[in-house]
């Protein structure tokens, strides 16, 4: 055996098995042939030395015969025993050392026609002969059950989880690379010649975009995807066992083109919808967290009423409720009031009094001041009189990349009218279209406000006391489908009596959670405090009929 630190001199002819270059010629010691392992005691010729390193890409001339005679080894490092590299026919180089340099993986649809060669300390790959096929492929005809994987290797422990558990091999192969469907498309008739085709590649973005492919090549009606908890199976023989190797081909769910859902993947989806979490709104509203269950995330919900009936200050309850009970942030997008309204309003809130008849100390402003705002916990939109509709999108995506988790509009005609697109219908889908995927992508709750149509000369206004409708929202019948709940608000503004004249009735129109809508009770508002106190539907104003 040559000296570990012995000097490598290059390559010789093997008298043994006629390699050309198979053995490894040293400055001391002996020389091994890692084709057959046979030890040359004293290579005393120089002369037939060739000095290059071991064969690499376009410098072997070594031929399929001579890698047939190759010695076949298992790899600890891999846990994989011989019992297994013997059945698929892998040999291996060895050095002077006895060290295993190479691994030689057969190819070939009927018989070995190439073989895919690793180099183990670099991890290149090169070629003797020609790469048909699958690997494995030789080994197998027909069956219940396909495993294709991505490497060898992962082939292999895919095997030898089989073999561990029920002493046989089951069939599987490995594709010769991620980049390799063309040999999955030239071996599809064979592939789909078994009842069920199990897709077990790497979890890397090179994996992941095979396995797109090859589910097209495979076909719907055959095709499973099985997960794992690693990259891929030799990682996951390696940390975890055979047994998970098998249990992730026993769960394999069926492959669904995009967009397409089935299976367990229906099953997840409703697991999720059934643990949404619901955010409840204020206690002055809890009329609507009876019907609703109140708020969540990746909604969209919609506030409407007419001109001065609540909705403003009703919002700022949400907003002060939100900052106070949760951590997360909030985004105000106030088209129609400025900053310094909205602001001083939040203000007066907190300290509960009002602002516009009552002197405060300024330090008792600012403390208030800062318990909304010293946190950055409440955001703001400084639309400063205008903004497009792009930007506007833009502006409210920043909000959420910003971490708010809550939304709100106010309101919608006026985001709407921004839009560049001339058709009224339109540009309202569009703006509603955007407002939803930023919900979606994001995960956040959007809470708009929107304007009614101007009601007939003949009937009772919104000013007067009236309850809008779904039909009395201004814009297309977008707003209605999209929004996930829709409250609606009414004020008397006129009414002789005071509480009646700041009482606000309140009504779910819609609410794709729970399916209630009806009357919510209402809102008795303060002048003193300027906040909002809930009043039960049956105790203290009239109701209007039922819906």
């Amino acid at each position: 055996m040559a000296d570990q630190k012995s000097q490598f001199l290059g390559h010789m002819e093997c008298s043994e098995c006629n390699s050309s270059d198979a053995v490894a010629v040293y400055e001391e010691g002996p020389a091994k042939c890692f084709a057959c392992d046979h030890v040359h005691p004293n290579p005393n010729d120089p002369s037939k030395i060739t000095k290059k390193p071991t064969p690499s890409k376009g410098t072997s001339k070594l031929t399929l015969f001579d890698v047939s005679n190759f010695s076949v080894r298992g790899f600890k490092e891999r846990n994989l025993p011989k019992d297994i590299t013997d059945f698929f026919d892998v040999k291996v180089g060895v050095d002077g050392n006895n060290n295993i340099i190479q691994h030689y993986y057969p190819y070939g649809v009927e018989e070995t026609v190439g073989y895919k060669v690793r180099e183990v300390a670099t991890k290149d790959f090169w070629a003797v002969g020609t790469i048909e096929g699958l690997f494995g492929q030789q080994k197998f005809n027909g069956g219940k059950r396909l495993v294709i994987t991505e490497g060898e290797l992962d082939a292999m422990s895919v095997a030898y989880a089989y073999y561990q558990r029920y002493q046989k091999i089951y069939p599987v192969v490995s594709l010769p690379s991620a980049t390799g469907i063309k040999h999955l498309l030239k071996q599809r008739d064979w592939v789909r010649g078994f009842d069920e085709v199990v897709l077990m590649l790497d979890n890397d973005e090179a994996g992941n975009k095979a396995l797109a492919e090859a589910c097209k090549v495979v076909g719907v009606d055959k095709v499973k995807i099985a997960k794992l908890p690693k990259k891929d199976p030799n990682q996951t023989l390696l940390e975890h066992g055979h047994k998970t190797i098998l249990e992730s081909i026993w769960d394999a769910q069926p492959w669904s083109p995009s967009g397409i859902l089935q299976g367990e993947q229906l099953w997840d989806k409703f697991l999720d919808r059934k643990n949404i979490e619901s955010i409840a709104l204020p206690d002055c509203l809890r009329g609507i967290n009876e019907l609703t269950k109140g708020i969540r995330f990746g909604e969209v919900d919609l506030f409407t009423s007419g001109t001065g009936s609540g909705k403003s200050t009703l919002i700022k309850e949400i907003i002060l409720h939100l900052a106070e009970t949760t951590e997360d942030a909030v985004g105000i997008v106030s088209l129609e009031e400025d900053p310094g309204d909205t602001v001083q309003k939040l203000v007066q809130m907190v300290l509960q009094q009002n602002l516009t008849e009552v002197d405060v100390d300024e330090a008792e402003e600012r403390e208030a001041f800062e318990s909304i705002f010293s946190n950055g916990q409440v955001k703001m939109l400084d639309h400063q009189g205008s903004v497009s509709d792009d930007s506007l999108m833009d502006k409210i995506e920043t909000l959420c990349l910003m971490g708010c988790k809550y939304i709100i509009l106010d309101h919608l005609t006026i985001a709407v009218s921004e839009t560049e697109v001339f058709d009224a219908n339109a540009a309202v889908d569009k703006v509603m279209s955007d407002l939803l995927k930023n919900a979606k992508k994001h995960k956040v709750w959007m809470g708009v406000i929107s304007h009614l149509r101007k009601t007939k000369q003949d009937s009772t206004s919104f000013e007067e006391g009236r309850m809008p409708s779904m039909d009395d929202i201004k814009g297309s019948g977008s707003v209605k489908q999209i929004s996930f709940q829709i409250i609606a608000f009414s004020r008397n503004t006129v009414a002789e009596s005071l509480t009646e004249r700041n009482t606000i009735k309140i009504r779910v129109l819609k609410s794709r959670h729970t399916g209630k809508t009806g009357d919510a009770g209402g809102a008795l508002y303060n002048h003193e405090t300027c906040r909002l106190s809930f009043v039960d539907k049956n105790n203290e104003f009239e109701l209007e009929p039922e819906l």
